[in-house]
């Protein structure tokens, strides 16, 4: 069996403002977001909402793959399971 992907909705916590779309693979939260699987962008790509200016996540690259690191209470998600 393979990885379940799903697409989910990431939102500023601070404003609401829709930041991506992204395929989320597993189950667990959301604690990184690897670059090749954001779908939608709608920030400048600077890590910080375009509407409040709240920085959201830091750059990080694990094994050699560029991704942002979630700042945990910045962001809400719409489209995970719940256990």
């Amino acid at each position: 069996m393979g990885k379940v992907i799903r697409t989910i909705s990431i939102h500023c916590a601070k404003c609401n403002t829709l930041l991506y779309k992204y395929h989320k693979g597993g189950r667990g939260g959301l604690v990184k977001c690897f670059l090749d699987r954001i779908v939608k962008d709608n920030t400048k790509g600077d890590m910080h909402c375009p509407n409040c200016s709240q920085e959201f996540a830091r750059p990080i690259s694990i094994r050699n793959r560029p991704a942002h690191k979630i700042i945990q209470g910045k962001v809400f998600t719409k489209g995970m399971c719940r256990k």
